[in-house]
């Protein structure tokens, strides 16, 4: 197993970090706990040592499941993270009654990465306002935390202005090889690489569709190394970037964990002819885009409800990964936000940064998603 030595943190990190918002699930939709405790017992077993979850994470019970397979470990053999639910706070007492309710759950006194999770503008502001840094600062003065940081999902000025308030020991963002320009992306990463705040890296595999790629590109990573899995090169690819300190996997199966344990043991990354792959397809995977959406909202509210931004998102995404079921079953889940419930009233393309033919693209939208099959 590959361990980065982070100096500046007095920690040694597998490289491979063990997700833990994914694990396999019985029909009713509760963790399935034999085979999740297998998958972890694994990964320890072969040196992965960072296990990340949070307050959230399978509908609040992957905390208390995770406190019970780890307490039979030595607490010097792993490093645990988990992350603070922002959302659930409305004044500052609550706090500390969650932090003291997660270390219940995970069955101790201290976290080694204690995270502000799901970072905006809106959260930030609100850390802001309930004085939770002092707190988490106080904390860790006392040896509660060992690091501190905060998870990412925003634009890049937002991210500046977090990464920037203040020294952080560590940032977590959303990095692939097809989301380097989404939230934070590759501008994020440089600017904590310049501050010296080292990156763990969420999604590296986009929540599993860089490993269920359209034929024509699978086959040009497999032409490559035909013994090589999918998931492989992305995590390759966002583990080969030098400030990258973890990369995060949430594994839902012992294949994936033991794969996942195979590309890290020894890790090797990519040589330049491999990362013109990656580069390659991910160019080819983004010209299926069917318009340039960045997200950025300016567009809402939509004064008859539609929700223009993933309307657009899942438009996108289904033509870059040709996932006709999955992109119709999200449109029909947008219900009275679907793009069929424009009325052409022209307000948001008045708006639209980059001047956008909002109007027709989303009777595109509407036809594409609605029909048996995509228009292409």
């Amino acid at each position: 197993m590959e361990y980065k030595s982070l100096r500046s943190l007095n920690a040694n990190p597998s490289l491979l970090g063990f997700g833990c918002m994914r694990f396999p699930t019985k029909e009713n939709g509760e963790i399935d706990e034999a085979e999740a405790e297998k998958m972890l017992d694994y990964a320890i077993a072969n040196g992965v040592n960072y296990i990340d979850t949070a307050y959230p994470y399978h509908e609040g019970n992957s905390e208390p499941f995770v406190g019970r397979v780890l307490k039979k470990y030595p607490r010097d053999r792993f490093y645990l993270a988990t992350k603070l639910p922002l959302w659930s706070l409305t004044e500052p007492a609550d706090v500390e009654r969650i932090f003291e309710e997660q270390c219940r759950r995970l069955q101790t006194d201290t976290f080694d990465f204690y995270l502000l999770h799901a970072l905006d503008q809106e959260k930030w502001q609100k850390t802001l306002n309930l004085q939770i840094i002092p707190f988490l600062e106080k904390k860790q003065k006392e040896g509660r935390i060992g690091h501190l940081g905060f998870s990412f999902h925003d634009d890049y000025d937002t991210f500046q202005k977090i990464l920037l308030y203040r020294k952080w020991d560590f940032c977590q963002l959303q990095l692939n090889y097809m989301d380097m320009n989404i939230q934070a992306g590759m501008k994020g990463y440089q600017l904590a690489a310049q501050n010296e705040v080292p990156v763990i890296v969420m999604e590296p595999i986009k929540g599993g569709r860089l490993v269920n790629l359209p034929q024509e590109f699978q086959a040009r990573f497999l032409n490559e190394c035909p013994n090589a899995s999918l998931a492989s090169w992305a995590l390759r690819y966002a583990a080969s970037l030098p400030n990258v300190a973890v990369v995060l996997s949430g594994m839902s199966s012992m294949e994936q964990v033991a794969d996942n344990v195979k590309t890290f043991s020894p890790f090797v990354a990519l040589n330049e002819k491999e990362q013109n792959i990656v580069d390659e397809v991910a160019d080819l995977l983004h010209a299926r885009v069917r318009n340039g959406c960045t997200g950025c909202g300016y567009c809402m509210p939509c004064p008859f409800g539609v929700n223009i931004p993933t309307n657009f998102k899942i438009w996108n995404e289904t033509a870059i990964y040709a996932e006709k079921e999955k992109g119709q079953s999200s449109y029909r889940k947008l219900d009275q936000a679907a793009a069929e419930y424009c009325r052409k009233c022209g307000k948001c393309e008045a708006l639209c940064p980059q001047h956008l033919p909002i109007r027709s693209d989303l009777k595109k939208v509407a036809a594409e998603l609605t029909e048996s099959e995509l228009v292409r």
